[in-house]
C-alpha cells in the first residue's frame, strides 16, 4: 500500500572504519565475504581552507598518512628595508613557517607575488605555490590569495603540475599523493 517494496535480491551494508558495522537485507554469504575481502583502504588525497584576515594564517596539515600533523604558519607583512630611518622602505614580505621553523621568506613580493619552491618534509618533497597578486594589486582593497602544497616522490620531474599522459598511466598503485589549497581573503 505504501509503496513498491523489493521482495528479493536486495541488502544495505553500512561501514565504519572499513568495517562493516550493520548489513539488511538477502545479501548472499558469498558476495558478503567478498565484499569484506574487497573493504578499500581510504586516504586523504585533497583539502582546502578559506579564511579571512589581514596579515597571519595559521592550521595543520597531515602531508602523509604515516607523518605526523603540522603547525603551519603565513604571514604576509611589511618589513622595513634601507640604511638609514630617512630612507626606510616598507615592503612586503611572505614567510611560512612549519612546526615554527621558517621554511620560506620571500621578499619584495610586489615582483615576486607568484612563484613556488620545494621543501622536504615527512621523508616527502613537498611543492608549495603562492600567488598573491590579487592581495597586493587588487583595486577594491579586499584582494585573495592562494597557497597550495603537494606532496611528491623524488623521483619525479622536477616539472611541478605537468606529467606525461603515459607516466599517469603507469604510476604506482599504492603511492598517494596530497594537496592541500588555503584560499585567502584579505578583510580591511
Amino acid at each position: 500500500m505504501f509503496g513498491p517494496e523489493p521482495i528479493d535480491k536486495y541488502y544495505v551494508v553500512v561501514t565504519f572504519d572499513s568495517e562493516i558495522v550493520l548489513s539488511l537485507g538477502d545479501i548472499e554469504e558469498k558476495k558478503f565475504k567478498n565484499y569484506c575481502n574487497s573493504m578499500a583502504k581510504f586516504s586523504l588525497v585533497s583539502r582546502q581552507e578559506h579564511f579571512s584576515g589581514n596579515t597571519i594564517y595559521s592550521t595543520k596539515a597531515q602531508f602523509c598518512e604515516n607523518g605526523s600533523k603540522h603547525d603551519i604558519l603565513i604571514s604576509c607583512r611589511g618589513e622595513n628595508e634601507g640604511k638609514n630611518i630617512h630612507q626606510q622602505h616598507n615592503y612586503p614580505v611572505l614567510s611560512i613557517c612549519i612546526d615554527k621553523k621558517m621554511v620560506i621568506k620571500v621578499k619584495r613580493l610586489q615582483w615576486n607575488f607568484r612563484g613556488n619552491q620545494s621543501i622536504f618534509l615527512d621523508g616527502l618533497f613537498v611543492d608549495l605555490m603562492w600567488d598573491v597578486h590579487d592581495w597586493f594589486f587588487n583595486s577594491t582593497n579586499s584582494g585573495c590569495a592562494v597557497f597550495m602544497f603537494r606532496t611528491r616522490s623524488g623521483l619525479e620531474s622536477s616539472r611541478l603540475w605537468l606529467e606525461d599522459k603515459d607516466k599517469l598511466m603507469h604510476k604506482n598503485q599504492d603511492k598517494v599523493e596530497f594537496s592541500f589549497m588555503i584560499y585567502a581573503c584579505k578583510t580591511t
